[in-house]
Formats: structure tokens, C-alpha cells, sequence
């Protein structure tokens, strides 16, 4: 098949799924397939032009076989702010726009959303090439957008909603990462499309870096007990909030903080000045130094802004089970990230409003090595859901039958 495949990141990105999406990519051609990805410069989670190129150049090279168009875009020095979050979806969608006069058609186009302007590419794409769109939803860009605080107007959040529905709907295929996701966007579906579940899975770099680590099982709680966070600091993740609130406890433990973006400059500079001992600030971790800082770690925080609801849910957990470290987790128990940890026992999950509860139950857990070792081992059988070749695979048939059907 001749896919093509639209995503504001891809490798060298780091976060935010770029693995993910990459190496998704790189498994079709394994399987034959001819794939082209239309993206952007490298620039997460940094937020700047990581090429050097100039921005509204257009660039072409190849990655493990997969055609790479990058399309230049305004990249806003503060995402976190509604206008030039705008301006940085909509520079996009209209950088894109130049390839509807390559005439060069294909079998299918997926796309892949974390933002919006990939989504309306792929609309207009649609109404000009009459391509089949499966649309990947990583995130549910209004959603998320209104959890976090970047929009905070009602009439903006509102009519966001409604161009995210209408957009959507231009697809032919939906599919998400998880179950929460999907009821959520059952409720957004107007022409009763497919929606499957294609959960994200260990990357194949990553699971090398992994594979070469002895297990981790049955290692007893540091004392203090160590916490680990790594990734991208943005709105959503409400991670300077949870660590003023951390600070206030007199719970014993060396918090480590790896990340970039928005919000990573007001967290570097409160860990700065609160001299407090207990928190490091560090830059954002290649593979390698996120799978080591993960065995070396006793828990993975991840935090998710209440009212996120099902708009997403992180990729960096799936690293965190296949090393077996459990995690904690502040979030909504009932979304996406609180209904896979709390089912499955990967660790401690709170809501936002019961944070102390957390502390006590995490100094519980700091002298219970028996329970420990129980969420290690179930981090360790639960990664099996995440395995690439399944999915790669479900993918793959499910390509062919979109063909079939235009």
C-alpha cells in the first residue's frame, strides 16, 4: 500500500508519542509498505526549530526508509498561552496546504492527533484527493486545551468543541489508545464510524535499551524513597502544582525532575528557589538515560490536570512498566491513566483535592516490601498488552480493509 501518514512529531522528537508514531511508521515499511510522513521541523518537547532550517522552508529526507516531508511553522516560545498556541496550529495547516499541488494520491492517509491542525489537513486533504483518513486520536485537543487552562474562554472552548467534532468526522476510521478515550469519543461520532482500539506499545529502540538492564523485580524501597519525572512540563501536567504540595510534607524522599517545555522554565526556577534538598531539576533524558533513571528509581510520577477527563493518556507509561517500576499517579481516578493504573495495580493513584491521602499511603508503601514487589510484578505482566508486533500487525489488516472499501 502507498500510505501516507501526518504528524506534527516524528523522530528526532522526543515525547509526546514521536516514538510511537515513528516507529509505527517504520514497521509498515518492514511489512512492504510505501510510507510518507508529512510533518514538521524537530522541535519537542524544546518548543524551538531543532534543524536549523528556515521556517517555512520545505525539507525532504528518509529514516529507516520512510519518506520524510517537513513542513516549517511558527513555534511559539510560550505554548501554554492560547493566541500563539493558535497561531502554531493554524501555521501548520496551512504550511501543509502546499503539498495538495504535488498530485500525488494514496491508498490511505492516517492521521495522528495531538493537535487539531493535523486533523483539519487531513479534512481539507480529503475533500481534494478523496483519500480514506484513519484518524489516530493520541489526544483530544479541546479537551485537553480546557483542562489545562490555555483556553480559558467559554465562547473559544466552545467553538473549539464544535470544529474538533466537525473535523473528526471528516474521517472515515477512528481509533484511540484507550478504552476511556473511545467512550469519550463515542460520544463525538455523527456517522457511526469504526473506532479501534490500537493502544501505543514499547518502542523498538526502547525496548533494546531495556532488554540490555537486569530485572528489576523484588528490589526493596530506597530509603528516602526515590521519584522520578521525566518528559514534556507543560499545562496538562499541573507538575509544579504537585510539587509546592510535595514540598509541604515532611515525607522523606529525592524527587528527580528530567523535562522540557512550556512550564519547565517556572518549575526549574521554583526548585531553584524553594532549596529544598529533596527536588532536582535536570535537562530532558535521551532513551538510554530515561531507562536508566527508571531502574534506578523507585516510583514514576505522572501528573494530569483534573477535568482532563479522556483526552489522553501518557506514552512514558509504558517504559515505566516494562522496567517494572510502579507508578504514582495524580490524576481523575475515572480517566484514562487513573482506570489503568487502578485496575491493573501499577501503583498509587489520587485525585488532585487528596494529596495527603497519597503522602500517607506513600509512606505506606515505602516500608511495605512485600506490596512493593507486587506492583512491580504486575507493572512487568500488564507491559505485555503493549507488545509492537500485534499492533503494528492489527494496523496492517485493518489498512488493507480501508483500501478495499474506497
Amino acid at each position: 500500500m502507498k500510505i501516507l501518514v501526518v504528524t506534527n512529531l516524528f523522530h528526532p522528537d522526543r515525547g509526546g508519542g514521536a516514538s510511537v508514531f515513528s516507529d509505527m511508521c517504520y514497521g509498515l515499511v518492514e511489512r512492504g509498505h510505501d510510507v510518507t510522513v508529512f510533518s514538521t521541523y524537530p522541535y519537542y518537547p524544546e518548543w524551538k526549530n531543532k534543524s536549523g532550517a528556515k521556517p517555512w522552508r520545505t525539507t525532504t529526507e528518509t529514516i529507516n526508509g520512510v519518506r520524510v516531508v517537513r513542513f516549517g511553522m511558527y513555534i511559539p516560545t510560550n505554548p501554554s498561552k492560547f493566541i500563539p498556541r493558535v497561531m502554531f496550529e493554524l501555521s501548520f495547516t496551512l504550511s501543509l496546504m502546499r503539498s495538495l499541488f504535488y498530485f500525488c494520491r494514496y491508498d490511505a492517509v492516517m492521521v495522528y492527533c495531538p493537535v487539531l491542525s493535523s486533523v483539519l489537513y487531513g479534512a481539507i486533504r480529503r475533500i481534494f484527493y478523496r483519500e480514506p483518513m484513519w484518524l489516530n486520536v493520541q489526544d483530544i485537543p479541546a479537551d485537553a486545551a480546557a483542562a489545562a487552562g490555555i483556553s480559558k474562554n467559554r465562547f473559544a472552548n466552545r467553538l473549539s468543541q464544535i470544529a474538533q467534532k466537525f473535523l473528526f468526522n471528516r474521517a472515515v476510521l477512528w481509533s484511540s489508545i484507550a478504552p476511556k478515550m473511545i467512550q469519550r469519543l463515542s460520544e463525538l461520532r455523527t456517522r457511526n464510524q469504526p473506532i479501534h482500539l490500537v493502544p501505543n506499545f514499547l518502542n523498538t529502540s526502547m525496548a533494546e535499551v531495556i532488554a540490555a538492564h537486569a530485572p528489576k523485580l523484588n528490589r526493596p524501597v530506597s530509603q528516602p524513597i526515590k521519584l522520578l519525572y521525566g518528559g514534556n512540563i507543560g499545562k496538562k501536567q499541573g507538575l509544579l502544582e504537585f510539587c509546592k504540595q510535595l514540598s509541604k510534607s515532611k515525607l522523606a524522599f529525592q524527587f528527580t525532575i528530567h523535562g522540557n517545555g512550556g512550564e519547565a522554565p517556572s518549575l526549574k526556577q521554583w526548585v531553584e528557589a524553594s532549596g529544598d534538598p529533596r527536588f532536582r531539576f535536570g535537562e530532558f533524558l535521551d532513551e538510554a538515560g530515561f531507562v536508566h533513571a527508571l531502574f534506578e528509581s523507585d516510583l514514576f510520577v505522572i501528573t494530569e490536570k483534573s477535568g482532563a477527563g479522556a483526552s489522553f493518556i501518557p506514552s512514558k507509561l509504558i517504559p515505566c512498566m516494562a522496567t517494572g517500576t510502579p507508578v504514582l499517579c495524580v490524576c481523575d481516578p475515572d480517566g484514562p491513566l487513573g482506570t489503568e493504573v487502578g485496575q491493573y495495580g501499577l501503583g498509587i493513584t489520587s485525585h488532585w483535592n487528596e494529596l495527603d491521602d497519597m503522602l500517607d499511603r506513600l509512606n505506606d508503601l515505602s516500608h511495605d516490601p512485600q506490596r512493593y514487589g507486587q506492583l512491580q510484578h504486575n507493572a512487568i505482566e500488564r507491559s505485555e498488552a503493549y507488545r509492537r508486533d500485534p499492533v503494528i500487525d492489527f494496523v496492517e489488516r485493518e489498512l488493507t480493509l480501508l483500501t478495499r472499501k474506497k
